[in-house]
């Protein structure tokens, strides 16, 4: 068994940073890919930012250049550093893994979300 826990949502006024951590534990052999992904109220789920271990980053065209995408192989970590923030960045960010916790099986595992909410 898989989780990813997150933490670091909160409450920022605009213009204000954030920093959100996610860690995976729990049978891991490998990880593929770390990312982030977010969902407003009303609205479907988006990426924000992923980040495979081959280096290959990606990020959403709405947050470029204000958000960074980073992770910590050694600890199964993924942070995603939010500056510049904007009241339309509120949403439940979700951290995401792709991962195998065997040399054959692979899943796609999901964090509980953590909230984040930009003031005007």
């Amino acid at each position: 068994q898989v989780q990813l826990v997150e933490s670091g949502g909160d409450l920022v006024q605009a213009g204000g940073s954030l920093r959100l951590s996610c860690a995976a534990s729990g049978s891991i052999f490998r990880v593929v890919a770390m990312g982030w992904y977010r969902q407003a109220p009303g609205k479907e789920r988006e990426l924000v930012a992923t980040a495979n271990s081959g280096g290959a980053i990606d990020y959403a065209d709405s947050v470029k250049g204000r958000f960074t995408i980073s992770r910590d192989n050694a600890k199964n970590a993924v942070y995603l550093q939010m500056n510049s923030l904007k009241p339309e960045d509120t949403a439940v960010y979700y951290c995401n893994a792709y991962l195998y916790s065997d040399v054959r099986t692979w899943n796609i595992y999901w964090g509980q979300g953590t909230q984040v909410t930009v003031s005007s």
